[in-house]
Formats: C-alpha cells, structure tokens, sequence
C-alpha cells in the first residue's frame, strides 16, 4: 500500500526511426540546411542552392549563390565564399562576398576582402581585410549587359 516503487511508464515520445535520406555522418540536412559536424574536414569545392551551417573543418571554396552560410562556433574555414549572407562566429580566412549581409559575431575571427552591401562586426570580434561596400541593386561586372549605341548616334 505504501510502496516506494514508482509505476514504470511506456515512453512518451518513442525514439525516432532512422532517417533513410539522412547524408553521410557528419551531414544532417534539416529543411534546406545542411550541417557539416564538428568531426568533419571538406576539402575542394562546395556549391548548394540549401543554406550551409559548419561546424568542422572546411577547407577549398563555398558557393551558394542565394542561400545563407553560417561558420560555427567551433568551425574551421579557409576558404572563399559566396552567398546571400555570411555569418561568421567561429574562425574565416579568405575573401567574402555577400549580396545581402555579413555579420561577424563576438568571439568570431575573420580574416579577408568582403564585398556586401551590409556589414555587421560586433563588438569583441576580430576583423583583418578590406570592405567594399556595394549597391544591393549593383549587379557583378560580368552581369551588367552591354547597351550598344544606335547607327548614326
């Protein structure tokens, strides 16, 4: 009648089953986001249409074009980028181009050219390089057409 003994309950919420589209170990993608994990090293060349989170080690170039690239707390990265925006909060080396935003976050190290019409660089960040700011609207050189003059002009 006075029993220590707790009834024992069925779990609540049972563990999920594995995930048959889950990526090699190390690579979670959640929703358009792919997560490189801390005991990860990519080296060569990245490009995804998904927004990119890292963690690990990371080192070659990154491209993606109209995602969000996110550098970890833990992460590792040299390399060039390209992307909508940029957020650094671990460690960056090498030239960044954004044509939204880049945000360097406190404790973050980044170390590069940026090319964004936004710049963020919060207080207690580390920032080595040269910022060019641009027009949101200003398309790259390469991408600009070429209006040619009318005959007799």
């Amino acid at each position: 009648m006075w029993s220590d003994r707790k009834p024992t309950r069925a779990f609540e919420n049972p563990p999920a089953p594995p995930n048959p589209n889950a990526g090699p170990e190390g690579i979670v993608n959640v929703s358009n986001l792919t997560v490189i994990g801390k005991a990860m090293v990519v080296r060569g060349h990245v490009k995804s249409k998904e927004s990119l989170h890292i963690e690990g080690e990371v080192d070659g170039t990154l491209e993606l074009p109209g995602a969000r690239l996110t550098v970890g707390a833990t992460a590792r990265v040299a390399a060039d980028a390209r992307a909508r925006e940029i957020e650094v909060i671990g460690t960056l080396t090498g030239d960044l181009d954004a044509s939204k935003k880049i945000t360097v976050r406190r404790g973050g190290r980044l170390v590069g050219d940026l090319r964004t019409p936004g710049i963020v660089i919060e207080e207690g960040a580390y920032y080595k390089g040269k910022i060019e700011i641009v027009n949101p609207e200003e398309q790259p050189i390469a991408e600009v057409p070429v209006k040619r003059a009318a005959a007799g002009s």
